[in-house]
């Protein structure tokens, strides 16, 4: 046997290493160490934890290069700074084990259910899924629309120059968050008019960014589910990385929202990862297991969207990460069923 392979294996398979990092975000270590360095027996005291739990924490932390030992006690380094609350990268709320990423994440003790019944992992871990569970929890609900909006941010300028939004005088962002990507559309065009739908909590933030923005007066905001009925008549109904969250049914139930408030000539525009094309293998997983979803591919977008009369006219790149599918509405056909529950 190759024992450069075993090491390697070993080395993929490791647990302390990202435990060890979302432990010490958990904690703040790397906010705590920022200066000329302080004793691991003054932060176990100021944290309430074990001294000796602690200074092993600290000492693999050391080993990765995230702190290191100077004559006070550890300090951060500048791989550590990266991690600090402030970096502005979003890595707290992916890490920190009591925000929405860092929660979701350790549903990946139940991929085994997962990949054994295709269902999500989360609710099995929590009690809840994931959706009820940032219902139940604010703190939750906003971390996770604060991570949407950190994990977007980079990638606005170029779907916003990627594609030709002029096209359509009225867009509704169906599941749009805090508004980031419809201001940079409207911004970009000012002959547009938006409509964002989103949960009560996620809408009023997202007010507060389009007044901001200065664009309140070519945007609405209604605060609701999208699996409720949609405002009628817009010329494009956007879905960003909405579907993939979504097992079939529930995603059925949203394109049939779409559908039922499109007028005839209307567009369903969707973004997100395509399975095979832009998709993350890796974060693939993390769909099933968190949300029971998927990076659909081309094929299963189509099976998607047919029962609902939509047609897959194009398939725009947009970034690296996402694509645009733009669906046209084709006539309802003889045993053609639009499902509402």
């Amino acid at each position: 046997m190759n024992e450069d392979y075993v090491a390697d294996i070993r080395k993929l398979a490791g647990l302390a290493t990202p435990m060890a990092l979302r432990v010490a975000v958990t904690l703040g270590l790397p906010d705590r160490l920022r200066g000329d360095g302080v004793a691991v027996e003054r932060v176990a005291t100021e944290l309430e934890v074990s001294v000796v739990g602690l200074e092993l924490l600290v000492g693999h932390l050391e080993t990765l290069g995230i702190v290191r030992c100077v004559p006070a006690g550890y300090v951060t380094t500048g791989l550590g700074a990266a991690l600090c609350s402030d970096a502005g990268n979003g890595l707290t709320n992916f890490l920190h084990l009591d925000m929405a990423g860092g929660r979701a994440e350790l549903a990946f003790t139940e991929l085994l259910h997962s990949v054994t019944t295709g269902a999500a992992g989360y609710g099995r871990r929590y009690g809840l899924d994931f959706w009820a569970d940032l219902a139940q929890n604010p703190e939750l609900r906003a971390s996770f629309d604060q991570q949407m909006t950190d994990r977007f941010r980079e990638q606005v300028p170029r779907i916003v120059a990627g594609y030709d939004w002029g096209r359509f005088p009225s867009i509704v962002d169906v599941g749009g968050g805090h508004g980031t990507l419809l201001a940079a559309v409207l911004d970009h065009y000012p002959g547009i008019c938006g409509h964002l739908i989103d949960l009560e909590a996620t809408a009023t933030e997202a007010r507060r960014v389009f007044t901001e923005r200065q664009i309140t007066d070519r945007v609405h905001v209604t605060a609701q589910s999208f699996f409720d009925p949609l405002p009628r008549g817009a010329q494009a109904y956007l879905l960003c990385d909405i579907l993939h969250d979504w097992d079939d049914e529930h995603a059925h139930r949203i394109l049939a929202r779409c559908v039922e408030a499109a007028d005839p000539t209307s567009r369903v525009l969707v973004i997100e990862p395509v399975g095979g094309r832009h998709a993350n293998t890796e974060f693939d997983l993390a769909m099933l297991v968190i949300f029971g979803g998927r990076e659909r591919r081309i094929d299963e977008f189509r099976t998607l969207a047919a029962p609902h009369g939509l047609v897959l006219d194009t398939v725009t790149d947009l970034t690296d990460q996402r694509c645009l599918l733009e669906f046209r509405l084709r006539a309802l056909q003889p045993g053609d069923e639009v499902t509402l529950e």
